[in-house]
């Protein structure tokens, strides 16, 4: 998977400043990613990497790390 692909869509989605992005990131953890950021995050990594997640994917997405090994089980 292209990290930098992933961190890019963080950062843009949630409008982190770069070198800022914390690797703990985690749901509710932060204003902006609450349900409506949630969904927002898993269409643009679906749009990013060309994938479609599933249901059970986008309910498990719950931190920033979890997120990349649901992620590379499309992308390798």
């Amino acid at each position: 998977m292209d990290i930098e692909k992933y961190n890019k869509v963080f950062i843009e989605t949630f409008n982190l400043v770069p070198n800022k992005l914390n690797i703990d990131l985690k749901y509710n953890k932060i204003p902006e990613w609450d349900s409506i950021g949630h969904m927002m995050l898993m269409s643009a990594l679906e749009e990013e990497f060309k994938i479609t997640l599933e249901t059970n994917d986008i309910i498990d997405f719950s931190s920033y790390e979890k997120g990349k090994k649901i992620i590379g089980k499309f992308v390798k």
